[in-house]
């Protein structure tokens, strides 16, 4: 695909930066953006050199302002409906990412953009950044994953207010309320966002992957998501990178994984 929308840049790390290059349209998301950005996830979890990905947005104004709104004024019931579902599929892929995957949070990041930011497994913001689900303001709600990843990460009651009230945050605060991990100066934002993609990359691949599945059930009821969770750790006793890894820290040394 020849992407237009969407710009994809490996450095010599491994590091995949996906930047939503809209700049004059605040990063908005529409058909062809959300199309584009599924490839690039695609061909980053593919790429055996990828180690990871960093997403942002271009400009310093926003990483993604929501949805393009032009693109709703001929929706109906239906349409809306599968307008939903394609949003969903591509965000769920980044979630699903068996490699880290880090929203670097550089303006606004709204409705479909707040939404996006969820989806990725960490969340690093700009000072300048700011948060919101302003979807009542248009008489429809979240469409996008937001009534379902809110609550499990700020908890029901904030997830609600932010709902129903469509107020926007600042970056601190939605570090205060636990929506994003970590805030930093502007200049600073992409070099920490790789940072921690290289630090987590420094770990045990497979081990990582199975963390990340872990997490993904954590909604399971207790018991259910305790059996899943065993079932996972008996597999990665079984992988080369657990025997390496316990061979180094007896030996006290720094262990070479390989993925196996």
């Amino acid at each position: 695909m020849d992407l237009q929308l969407v710009r994809y840049d490996v450095d010599e790390d491994g590091v995949a930066v996906l930047t939503i290059d809209r700049p004059d349209k605040l990063n908005a998301l529409n058909q062809q953006v959300l199309g584009e950005l599924d490839h690039a996830v695609r061909q980053a979890r593919s790429d055996d050199a990828v180690r990871g990905i960093v997403l942002t947005g271009s400009g310093d104004k926003a990483f993604v302002a929501g949805a393009d709104i032009a693109q709703f004024q001929t929706l109906d019931a239906l349409q809306g409906t599968r307008f939903a579902l394609q949003g969903q599929a591509v965000f769920n892929r980044i979630e699903e990412m068996p490699k880290p995957v880090v929203a670097a949070v550089n303006g606004y990041a709204l409705g479909g953009g707040c939404e996006l930011a969820m989806a990725c497994h960490l969340r690093i913001a700009a000072e300048t950044a700011s948060f919101g689900q302003p979807e009542v303001n248009l008489g429809i709600l979240p469409g996008y994953g937001g009534t379902q990843r809110l609550p499990r990460l700020v908890g029901r009651g904030i997830a609600t207010e932010l709902i129903l009230t469509g107020e926007r945050i600042s970056a601190q605060r939605a570090y205060e309320i636990g929506l994003v991990n970590r805030v930093v100066p502007a200049a600073e934002l992409i070099a920490t966002a790789k940072q921690y993609i290289l630090t987590i990359a420094s770990k045990a691949p497979l081990a990582v992957s199975m963390s990340l599945d872990a997490l993904r059930a954590s909604d399971l009821p207790l018991r259910q998501g305790l059996r899943y969770e065993a079932a996972l750790f008996g597999q990665a006793c079984g992988t080369e990178d657990f025997k390496e890894g316990v061979r180094a820290f007896l030996e006290r040394r720094p262990a070479t994984f390989k993925g196996l």
